[in-house]
């Protein structure tokens, strides 16, 4: 979730720290606060800027990137176990281009 204050160097620093450890699908979503007892909305994202950060995570060779103000964590959950099964993981994969084909 983004809003809450972080600049896109942080979100991209995120972003690399998420590969290099091998995570293969990203959602980023705009942060919506829940009621008046929860932190509150520090900005709201652009839709320009999720798409940037969706190309850059697919840049980076994340499978799958859902980036828009709306996403959440379970978005398009069917498609992500598609994508699980056409890329199973093998031991000892250490990065996502181990899985591509090519």
């Amino acid at each position: 979730m983004v809003g809450l204050g972080e600049t896109d160097e942080e979100v991209r620093a995120v972003m690399q720290d998420l590969r290099a450890v091998d995570c293969d699908i990203l959602t980023i979503g705009q942060y919506l606060q829940p009621s008046q007892k929860h932190l509150g909305v520090q900005n709201f994202v652009t839709p320009d800027q999720f798409a940037v950060w969706q190309e850059f995570g697919e840049s980076i060779g994340f499978l799958q990137v859902v980036s828009s103000p709306l996403t959440r964590s379970s978005y398009h959950a069917e498609q992500v176990r598609g994508l699980m099964e056409r890329y199973p993981r093998t031991a000892g994969a250490s990065s996502a281009n181990s899985l591509l084909p090519g």
